[in-house]
């Protein structure tokens, strides 16, 4: 009888220490995942001022010369967005309302910072390379998390091209309007490059041959290597 007093001793206190561990990892989940979107809304409002700030400056250059234009009149943070805005859809699910929220409002800055380069680009005569990647989240896109990867590797070697990823399932009307008027079909992944469509798949190879403009850029990274090279051996 002692011996099953014991026992049940025993499993209690492993019912409570479970209890204790799980509520633990759970409340350490919630409290980075809060963490993040409070970050994630941070740098949304920044994206914000950027943009409204980069209209106002646009404004401003129509009467005036192109040359104080360059890479930097556009916010640089839409990428750094996009990365926290997928670790806290995948923290706390593609269905969360607070995060479809925040992925319609990034998805309109997206598209708004994608008007103005073009804008900026016709004004002043000047060829910027961007790329319109549509995916889906929905696990009908098995290639989709890949070609995220794929695009990923290509901003980090190129950061002079401009990436713009769209949920082509998000209930966004501006962002409906878009795929319909560059006729994107459901056939994901989808990558616009230079009014050109490209649908499945896509390797850094396939990238680089499809946007000639990015031998130029890997030849001027290469050149401005060497000369930093040379200028710290003397």
């Amino acid at each position: 009888m002692e011996h099953n007093h014991i026992n049940w001793k025993k499993y209690i206190l492993s019912f409570i220490i479970t209890c204790a561990i799980f509520a633990t990892v759970l409340y350490t989940s919630n409290y980075f995942s809060e963490r993040r979107l409070a970050e994630v809304k941070t740098i949304q409002d920044k994206i914000a001022i950027d943009i409204l700030s980069s209209e106002t400056q646009f404004a401003l250059l129509e009467s005036s010369s192109c040359k104080f234009v360059g890479s930097s009149t556009l916010s640089s943070e839409l990428s750094s967005l996009e990365e926290k805005l997928n670790i806290t859809e995948k923290d706390r699910g593609a269905n969360d309302a607070e995060i479809q929220s925040i992925k319609r409002y990034y998805s309109l800055l997206q598209i708004k910072d994608y008007l103005l380069m073009k804008k900026i680009s016709e004004k002043c005569k000047t060829a910027p390379v961007s790329i319109v990647y549509f995916y889906s989240n929905t696990g009908d896109c098995p290639d989709c998390e890949k070609e995220g990867y794929v695009l990923t590797r290509i901003r980090e070697e190129y950061p002079e091209v401009r990436v713009y990823a769209f949920d082509y399932n998000l209930d966004l009307s501006a962002l409906k309007t878009l795929i319909s008027i560059n006729k994107i079909e459901n056939k994901l992944p989808a990558l616009m490059i230079n009014e050109n469509v490209y649908y499945g798949f896509q390797d850094v190879e396939n990238l680089e041959k499809n946007i000639p403009e990015l031998k130029a850029l890997k030849a001027l990274h290469i050149a401005s290597s060497t000369t930093a090279t040379s200028t710290k051996k003397r």
